[in-house]
């Protein structure tokens, strides 16, 4: 009984005085933990799979960059450039306002599945921005926004951690207002992942038909092709999962302190 006593106790603590919020609070912190696991179990597994397919030559005997520089011309795009990323930061991408499609060093000279699946699928982002699709004018918009995806490299649970200990740290309206751009960090990283999964996935199918249509690829690979997309869209699913939790866990705290008429941080503590 007194176990159970001390537990409330440390919920309405946490609640700032309300044990439902305090509650809510830990469940969403031990959702935000799991899902942060799995995102690294899913790294992980792409990553080896990349590499699986990253060795398997492709019967085109196409490098990434000479799938891109293809299909780019066959479609009247000669003007985008194909370019080399040397860096771990940038990955394969396709900027509108560039006029360029990145490919890894590993990715634009490999004769590899891997290679001819990134190079087709990037160079199809470039076909749906000329064809006016809806959701890549959406994501062209956003463009300045999606050029500092290197941050996206950094787990969003590290950038959650960074935002509390400045909130712990700080007092008053520097508090409230840090937790205001934390809740606004999360909603941009939400929104950014349901657009980007969207035009992803379209830029996937389109290439299957890009591929097919100038024989490039064997039915065979299209199915590993696909096989690695997928694991490319639950990683994308899992940042929106995450995205959302610490949203919402944000949004409690901001709850927790205005309803307890008390700081953030004592709702930290």
């Amino acid at each position: 009984m007194d176990n159970y006593d001390d537990l409330m106790d440390f919920f309405m603590d946490l609640g700032n005085g309300h044990t439902a919020l305090g509650i809510a609070l830990v469940v969403v912190v031990v959702f935000i933990c799991i899902v942060a696991l799995v995102s690294i179990v899913i790294s992980i597994v792409l990553a080896v799979s990349y590499s699986k397919y990253n060795r398997k030559p492709n019967s085109a005997d196409l490098t990434g960059e000479e799938t891109a520089r293809k299909i780019l011309d066959e479609n009247g795009l000669d003007y985008i450039k194909v370019k080399t990323v040397g860096s771990l930061v940038f990955g394969n991408s396709y900027s509108h306002h560039f006029k360029k499609v990145r490919l890894r060093r590993r990715t634009k000279n490999k004769k590899s599945i891997a290679a001819l699946a990134m190079g087709a699928q990037k160079s199809a982002l470039a076909v749906l921005d000329k064809e006016g699709d809806p959701d890549m004018r959406k994501r062209v918009v956003l463009d300045p926004i999606i050029i500092l995806g290197p941050f996206a490299f950094i787990p969003l649970i590290l950038i959650g951690v960074l935002l509390d200990v400045l909130i712990f740290n700080s007092q008053g309206w520097v508090m409230i207002a840090l937790v205001f751009i934390a809740v606004l960090f999360y909603l941009l990283s939400f929104i950014l992942s349901i657009l980007m999964l969207k035009t992803e996935k379209k830029a996937q199918e389109r290439s299957y038909e890009l591929l097919r249509k100038s024989s490039m690829v064997t039915e065979e690979e299209i199915t590993e092709i696909k096989k690695l997309f997928r694991l490319y869209n639950i990683q994308y699913i899992n940042d929106m999962i995450l995205s959302a939790l610490e949203l919402v866990y944000y949004i409690l705290r901001i709850v927790i302190s205005v309803s307890g008429n008390g700081s953030i941080s004592d709702a930290k503590n």
